[in-house]
């Protein structure tokens, strides 16, 4: 049906709605060129079984990406599929995808806010695009990023474990100060154990070459790069430890969460230590 008969039908429909009259069908199927055979036989279609199963799995589709924030696109859609059962290939789910007219909306990964200090020149690049860690807290990745509110925009600082992808702490505040990453960095220290060699990769900004910086991470290894770690903006309680971290699969975790992964790490460890015993 083209746009303007579509409208044409639906201005009709309306008028005899408001004036009290029954809509001719006769009329409406010879403005949309349909026989009254094929409207009869559209009226007693019995649906099939292949049709049946396509609607229910277009069904968890819708369901899969309204919980994921309409953040899942179709392979991690194919994967949450697969996991209830359902054996379909991920070719299949992005063509459902496109008939529904869903897709992942991707919001601006990051926003830069600081600058390279004086001396950036002498920072030394540790990490070296070695984006995978063998185990957690090996590498914690440090950002600083700005959140727009409905009262103007707050700074976010938070700091990832690169093992997992999870945001192990985090903070939120109205200015730039050091302060906001040195109480980020105490939040991570209390939360894990670093007993292990650590890096803490950040950029160059002032914040993270701060003689309180040097200092609160005095017992880490130091790396820098000229690019903001990126991470997705959106309601950050919720999405960080709702969502981010519990539910969100990652390509990089096997498609579990940060959370599920860190768990099956240590479950892994633990009972390979006992064997070892």
């Amino acid at each position: 049906m083209t746009e303007a008969i579509y409208l044409e039908v639906s201005e009709k429909a309306e008028a005899a709605k408001k004036a009290g009259r029954r809509v001719s069908v006769s009329g409406m199927l010879k403005l949309l060129g349909v026989s009254r055979s094929g409207y009869q036989a559209w009226l007693h279609h019995i649906p099939s079984n292949t049709e049946k199963r396509r609607e229910a799995v277009k069904s968890k589709i819708k369901d899969i990406y309204e919980n994921s924030r309409q953040n899942y696109g179709a392979p991690k859609i194919t994967v949450e599929l697969r996991k209830t059962g359902e054996v379909i290939s991920e070719r299949t789910v992005g063509t459902y995808m496109h008939q529904m007219g869903i897709r992942a909306q991707w919001s601006k990964p990051w926003t830069i806010t600081t600058k390279d200090s004086d001396f950036s020149t002498e920072l030394q690049n540790i990490l070296d695009e070695q984006f995978n860690p063998d185990r957690p807290n090996a590498v914690w990745c440090s950002d600083i990023t700005y959140i727009w509110t409905i009262d103007g925009f707050v700074y976010l600082t938070s700091i990832m474990d690169l093992f997992s992808r999870k945001i192990i702490a985090w903070t939120l505040s109205e200015t730039l100060e050091v302060s906001c990453v040195i109480d980020t960095i105490n939040k991570a220290k209390a939360r894990r154990n670093i007993d292990q060699p650590l890096i803490i990769h950040s950029d160059r900004g002032s914040q993270y070459v701060a003689k309180e910086y040097i200092k609160a991470t005095e017992h880490m290894k130091r790396s820098y790069s000229k690019k903001a770690f990126p991470w997705d903006n959106r309601l950050i309680f919720e999405y960080l430890e709702a969502f981010y971290n519990t539910k969100r699969i990652h390509s990089h975790c096997d498609y579990m969460s940060p959370d599920e992964f860190e768990r099956v790490y240590e479950r892994t460890h633990t009972e390979a230590e006992l064997l070892a015993g």
